[in-house]
């Protein structure tokens, strides 16, 4: 059994069940995480995950998390959505990235105020998706912007209710930050083409845009100034993006090192030797990977929380906080592949099983630090601030 940051267990080695009816509406976490861990393969399958587990996610409150308290939401500290993130992926990686993006909805806090009332206007769970990059260009119009192009990487927007797109503009003045059209998904075509080897559930597609025109009160800065006036969209926005994708990797080394203790440790091999955990040498080597996985995480919420309790005291988050939020995230995402690649060694022969966790796990752990979010550039920017110097454009 894994035990999640929360005390809930969820058995890794169950078979994958079929899909079944959702629970009903104000079903908690632990519920949400544990029809996850019964349904990762069918993720996997389809290639997303499907609207019935988004609208389990929205029950849980995982999509009013960072909706504005003004219009219903939850608007939570980070460390603590984060937490929630994190235990969906003890279960599943791709359920976790997916589920992270409950976090997207700090970006739509940029919007007008009568832009946000109508988005909520039928209550505050919301799954926004995005394709940023390649920022397109957008020609200016008599009633906005004309948006056309193709876009990469949209996690989760099979089951997004609203979706969003990266263009520029010659009256856009914000250096280093793209502008994000928002659009119903009827405007929106979703190009199949997410094909991968690690977070297969996340249904990362491509999205095509031909010729829609967009109302500037529709458009928001990513990173830009929030309308709303709530301490959660004090929080710096990017850093927060790349946190929720990080603890997804933290999860996903959870869940890694919680088998090699558990059913791998019992393991005996094919020559009959010593049960796994009777050699000293796996002992170790599951102890370093254990310490090594608490440091980061550690650091990675003691970063969080020292951050949002500036916020909360109302004191602007300095350039060198805003670093260590992004360095944190990124050092996260490569101890918890690191983690998970010691895991799965520990494993031995049977950790290439199909029918087995590992190989899943070694996958999904090994896209987290691939993020641009988490990039070895973030080190670069970090150093610069260490040192006083001016980091790469849009790093803080």
């Amino acid at each position: 059994m894994t035990q999640l940051s929360d005390g809930v267990a969820v058995d890794l080695t169950v078979p994958d069940a079929p899909a079944g009816p959702p629970p009903a509406a104000g079903t908690g976490l632990a519920a949400v995480v544990a029809r996850v861990a019964d349904q990762r393969s069918r993720f996997e399958d389809l290639r997303h995950v499907p609207r019935d587990v988004v609208a389990d996610f929205k029950a849980a409150g995982i999509y009013r998390a960072a909706t504005p308290r003004r219009f219903g939401g939850d608007a939570l500290a980070p460390a603590e959505f984060l937490r929630m993130v994190e235990a969906i992926s003890v279960a599943d990686g791709s359920a976790g990235w997916v589920a992270s993006f409950g976090q997207a909805t700090t970006y739509l806090a940029a919007l007008p105020l009568s832009t946000q009332a109508e988005i909520y206007a039928d209550g505050p769970d919301l799954a926004f998706s995005a394709g940023i990059f390649p920022v397109q260009p957008a020609e200016v119009v008599p009633d906005g912007y004309l948006v056309r192009g193709r876009w990469s990487f949209a996690s989760g927007c099979v089951g997004a209710d609203l979706l969003g797109v990266g263009i520029s503009s010659s009256v856009q003045g914000i250096a280093g930050k793209p502008m994000v059209a928002v659009l119903p998904p009827s405007r929106v075509e979703i190009v199949d083409n997410w094909d991968v080897v690690g977070m297969r559930g996340t249904g990362s597609h491509d999205l095509r845009v031909d010729g829609v025109v967009v109302d500037p009160d529709w458009t928001f800065v990513r990173g830009g100034a929030p309308t709303v006036d709530e301490p959660l969209y004090r929080y710096p926005a990017v850093p927060y993006a790349a946190q929720v994708l990080a603890v997804v990797g933290l999860g996903v080394a959870r869940a890694a090192l919680d088998h090699a203790a558990g059913h791998g440790g019992q393991r005996r091999s094919l020559t009959a030797g010593s049960k796994a955990a009777e050699r000293p040498t796996y002992r170790i080597s599951l102890a370093r990977a254990e310490a090594d996985l608490r440091s980061a995480r550690a650091w990675f919420f003691e970063a969080a929380e020292s951050v949002y309790d500036t916020v909360l005291r109302g004191d602007d988050v300095s350039r060198e906080e805003n670093s260590v939020l992004r360095l944190s995230a990124a050092h996260a995402a490569r101890v918890a592949f690191s983690v998970t690649q010691a895991a799965y060694t520990l494993g031995g022969i049977g950790a290439i099983q199909s029918a087995g966790p590992m190989q899943r796990l070694l996958r999904d752990a090994s896209v987290v630090p691939q993020h641009a979010f988490l990039s070895e550039s973030v080190y670069d920017g970090a150093g610069s601030v260490f040192l006083g110097a001016e980091p790469f454009p849009g790093y803080v």
